[in-house]
């Protein structure tokens, strides 16, 4: 028989992926999780922000990084800048204050764009998950491990999880939607 765990570990983990790149989109309201996806060239490698400086939220549309090295402020200020988050940070001593600049109509379509792109991806994974999954099933038939019954019940089982978790990222990407388009 099929670790129908597995499988749902593995479709859970595309839903968890797709929140994280969630968080990372930008909606007018500041968040420690916005600098996430920012790599610093720190010591002759990427890091992320958050392993070079403390990243906190003193108000609601700034985020403030506080650098521990002096010397990787420029790379970090320069490692946001260049982000496709559309930041300018304001440089001041170790300090990076960044201010969210209010999003107009045009960028808060941009990322609902971005957010159906990152839910598409989070299905195709789940879609991959159900093949092994089938794939599974059919070659423990062929192999005489399973009898046909057994099969087609283990794959009502595997779509019904696949079903499961493709309205649960529906769900998500609808709340998000709203989230970005609420002025």
């Amino acid at each position: 028989m099929i670790d129908l765990n597995d499988l749902q570990r593995r479709m859970d983990g595309a839903v968890a992926s797709m929140k994280n790149d969630f968080a990372a989109l930008r909606t007018g309201r500041a968040s420690a999780s916005l600098l996430d996806s920012v790599m610093v060239e720190a010591y002759g490698q990427a890091m992320p922000i958050n392993q070079v400086g403390t990243v906190t939220v003193p108000e609601p549309r700034m985020v403030a990084v506080q650098i521990w090295d002096k010397s990787m402020v420029g790379a970090a200020d320069k490692a946001i800048r260049e982000s496709d988050l559309g930041l300018n940070p304001i440089v001041d001593g170790t300090n990076l204050r960044i201010p969210l600049p209010e999003l107009n109509e045009e960028r808060r379509k941009e990322l609902v764009k971005v957010a159906h792109q990152y839910a598409e991806q989070a299905r195709i994974a789940v879609r991959h998950v159900r093949k092994d999954g089938m794939d599974e099933l059919k070659k423990l038939e062929k192999e005489g491990d399973m009898g046909e019954d057994e099969s087609r019940s283990g794959s009502d089982k595997v779509q019904k999880h696949t079903d499961d978790t493709i309205n649960i990222i529906d769900e998500t990407l609808a709340t998000k939607e709203k989230e970005i388009l609420q002025v």
